[in-house]
């Protein structure tokens, strides 16, 4: 299955991020073999640096130093598939500025339920940073569900038990992009979330 052919963009209204960035995976994965989804933030403002690309894309090198830092020992994103780990977007598109308008994580949190529901033996998603964890507890308000994850700073609520539709959440920071390299100190927390999810599903 290829999941672009399912989850698709129809009006682009949003105004805070670069649409010709647009980018839902491409490649194709099988619904039933993967048992955890990593949420990262938006797309990258160069394609070449997003998962799936070609090459030695910017989002693989970070993601698979993340993985090895958990005690996974991946060289590629395509090792991480091996493992039944699914990686992609709260955003579909590229952002124009520091940060995103709640309308537009509201906006993409649509197609990001769409995409989430073609993937029915997860056991864990992977909430990686602030706009990941926004998306997701839209989706479940949008249900009537409540919040998955509480308000408050990562560190502070991060290693409790949350649930999204019966699977266990993980709040996180985010792994994908240049910041991974600077921010040594959320690096360890990083590592922690994803051997925690990983764990799961030995």
């Amino acid at each position: 299955m290829q999941v672009c052919k399912h989850v698709k963009c129809e009006r682009f209204p949003c105004l805070d991020v670069r649409h010709e960035c647009h980018s839902v995976p491409d490649i194709d994965v099988k619904p039933n073999q993967v048992s955890i989804i990593l949420i990262s933030e938006a797309t990258p403002s160069d394609p070449g640096d997003y998962y799936y690309a070609e090459g030695n894309p910017l989002f693989e090198q970070t993601t698979v130093q993340a993985f090895n830092d958990a005690g996974a020992a991946v060289s590629s994103i395509e090792d991480i598939l091996k493992r039944g780990v699914y990686l992609t977007t709260a955003v579909k598109c590229a952002k124009t500025g520091y940060g995103l308008k709640t309308g537009t994580i509201k906006e993409c949190s649509s197609l990001l339920e769409q995409e989430l529901a073609l993937f029915p033996k997860v056991k864990a998603y992977l909430l990686m940073g602030d706009v990941a964890i926004k998306a997701v507890n839209t989706i479940a308000a949008r249900a009537g569900e409540g919040r998955v994850i509480p308000a408050g700073s990562t560190y502070k609520i991060r290693g409790r038990e949350y649930f999204f539709r019966g699977k266990r959440a993980f709040p996180s920071y985010l792994q994908a992009g240049p910041s991974f390299f600077i921010e040594k100190s959320k690096r360890k927390m990083i590592a922690e979330d994803i051997a925690s999810a990983l764990s799961l599903v030995k």
